[in-house]
């Protein structure tokens, strides 16, 4: 197995004696091309423009805006629609963007990396307290839009006019919006009026249809049939009543004799038996006797005129007895009739009302889904008009630009430096690179030379000892050289230093502001 072969310091030093002009060579031409690569970059320039969310002036608690959407959708949505490829397109056109790479590129690819290279877009969050659910969150106070480009005049031009896109898309979006929800709030209410006006109607047929068994009327036709059946009961044993007057009014009239004719000649009979009893026991002179002879005179000759008397009509009772029973009797007959027509009518109506009672039920039903249609589409209509009304304040708001808005506050200004390429970063990276390319080279050169150097490397290629090592003869014409080559060394140290100084110091801080200048000159 072959022995590890160790590096001293001493096999270091010999390494870079050999190899310095290859290390050097390798820096130089490392750092030369980083040095080419930032003179033929073009410099990349941007401008950005900033503008602020700015929050309703008017206090929420009195007045809603309609736009009450987020800020992060809002201004996402707005930037899917500037980024659109027609605006794009638009704004490539009117600067003449581009112009050298439209002939070997197709328009949509410029589009592309316009849109995700050339323009960015950056929100400015913060710790705010949401006046929608009054907790500590993370919420879009500002944002950013910036362009890139190699003029840092069009730079400039083209930042101002996306943020004026931004902040007419956004009046834009909020005109469409307010505008959007009144007329939609509008057409709504038509429609819901046209449909109330419907329900009215039929609820106006519907109560012409069944005037007495609506749901309101219930508790009258139960207390109007509780009554009916109250009066019946009244009226039925009022009628009973009147019966048995009847009766006993005919039994009456039956002992009764209709004439008073009659009736004299049976006080007649009656007078002449107490005479007979008087006479027995009085003489004529007594004034009893005497006057029941009068009266006895008195009702003989009334009997006797009144058969000498020959009625040409039927004779009409004159009994006052009789007749005021007979009165009595039809009063009472004419009362059982009234009596017997008002349980007919109360029977009617009993009916009537046992009627509307057996349909309530179903007329409440079809009247209840009717008023609860109604009610439910009275109370949209309500509560669209009070968003019509809060809409239309929101207009005024918004018309009046007291809603939460945009503001430009920090527009784009003319870029005085690049932001690529980053030239001290390239020119370090390419020292840096360089170094690590020239160490990596000698080592290449070292791994691949097989020359034997050292009486190690015999004593391993060929495993026999080493008799003798003869040193090196130095002369003064080597002793020159070797001077030569150092003077050599520090001088290209020098110039490569002084390179370096000079060109960070020209290409990192004069280029720049020399173009700055120019630029603003040919301006001008």
């Amino acid at each position: 197995m072959e022995e590890q072969q160790t590096i001293k310091m001493k096999d270091v030093k010999e390494i870079i004696k050999r190899r310095w002009r290859v290390f050097v060579l390798t820096v130089i031409s490392v750092f030369f091309c980083a040095l080419v690569i930032v003179v033929l970059w073009k410099p990349v320039y941007r401008a950005t423009s900033t503008i602020l969310i700015e929050e309703q002036e008017i206090s929420r608690d009195y007045v809603m805006a309609t736009v009450t959407s987020y800020a992060e959708s809002r201004l996402q949505s707005i930037n899917q629609r500037i980024m659109s490829s027609s605006r794009l397109l638009e704004i490539i056109n009117r600067f003449n963007l581009y112009a050298d790479e439209r002939e070997r590129r197709t328009t949509e690819e410029i589009i592309e990396d316009m849109r995700k290279k050339d323009i960015k877009f950056e929100t400015i969050m913060a710790n705010v307290v949401d006046s929608r659910t009054g907790s500590l969150s993370q919420a879009t106070i500002a944002f950013t839009v910036s362009y890139e480009g190699k003029n840092p005049q069009t730079v400039q031009q083209i930042a101002n006019v996306l943020a004026s896109l931004y902040l007419e898309e956004n009046l834009k979006v909020v005109d469409q919006q307010t505008t959007g929800t009144i007329k939609f709030l509008d057409e709504e209410m038509m429609s819901v009026q046209a449909k109330l006006f419907n329900l009215d109607k039929k609820i106006s047929i519907f109560k012409e249809n069944n005037p007495h068994a609506l749901p309101e009327l219930l508790q009258f036709n139960l207390q109007t049939l509780d009554w009916s059946e109250r009066n019946y009961d009244q009226i039925v044993e009022q009628l009973r009543a009147l019966h048995e007057k009847e009766n006993y009014l005919r039994t009456e009239l039956a002992a009764m004799t209709p004439d008073s004719i009659d009736k004299e000649t049976e006080r007649l009979k009656e007078l002449r038996l107490n005479l007979i009893n008087l006479k027995t026991r009085f003489s004529d002179s007594y004034p009893d006797v005497i006057k029941i002879k009068r009266e006895i005179a008195d009702i003989e000759q009334k009997l006797q005129s009144s058969e000498g008397e020959q009625p040409a009509t039927p004779k009409k009772p004159d009994n006052p007895a009789y007749v005021a029973l007979s009165a009595q009797l039809a009063s009472v007959q004419s009362e059982i009739e009234s009596s017997k027509r008002q349980i007919e009518d109360i029977n009617k109506r009993k009916d009537e009302y046992r009627g509307r009672l057996e349909s309530s039920p179903r007329v409440e039903g079809e009247y209840r889904q009717l008023m609860d249609e109604r009610n439910n589409t009275q109370a949209k209509y309500d509560d669209l008009m009070k968003k019509y009304m809060e809409a239309k304040v929101a207009y005024g708001l918004e018309k009046g630009q007291m809603g939460e808005r945009f503001t430009l506050i920090d527009p784009a200004r003319l870029p005085e430096k690049p932001v690529r390429p980053q030239r001290i970063v390239i020119i370090l990276l390419g020292l840096i690179v360089g170094l690590g390319a020239g160490v990596g080279a000698v080592a290449l050169q070292e791994a691949t030379d097989g020359s034997a150097r050292r009486t190690e490397d015999l004593t391993r290629v060929f495993r026999f000892a080493v008799l003798a090592e003869v040193p090196e003869i130095v002369t003064i014409e080597d002793m020159q050289k070797k001077k030569n080559k150092l003077a050599m060394i520090i001088g290209t140290t020098a110039v490569a230093i002084i390179v370096l100084v000079v060109a960070v110091h020209f290409f990192v801080m004069d280029l720049d502001i020399l173009l700055a200048k120019l630029l603003r000159k040919l301006a001008v």
